[in-house]
């Protein structure tokens, strides 16, 4: 690091609270979809393939995020920082939208 280039105190702050949001998504996603596979929450006929497709997608652009911004001389952080808003964008709307369905109408009492 150069004497003109300066750090962002609150980066690895933020860094931290996007990793403890984007793990509460995951964990509720998987909790949702669990529950609609065996019939307990709704889901769509075509969410088992999404949630295996979906992650190829993201994990690529994660990977070229954080190779770009390192490549252009980022700090750690934010070169981490980048590589997690495509997994984040992905975990978010997913928790998004699975929370709208509501349970299965005859999920037992």
């Amino acid at each position: 690091m150069t004497k003109t280039q300066t750090r962002d105190p609150f980066a690895v702050m933020r860094l931290s609270t996007d990793l403890a949001w984007m793990t509460v998504e995951a964990g509720a996603v998987i909790w949702m979809r669990s529950l609609g596979m065996v019939g307990l929450w709704r889901m769509s006929e075509s969410e088992p393939l999404r949630m295996v497709a979906e992650k190829q997608g993201a994990f690529a652009e994660a990977g070229r995020a954080a190779c770009s911004a390192a490549w252009r001389g980022a700090a750690p952080e934010a070169a981490l920082a980048a590589a997690l808003r495509p997994l984040r964008i992905v975990t978010r709307s997913n928790a998004h939208r699975l929370a709208r369905r509501d349970p299965a109408p005859h999920a037992p009492q």
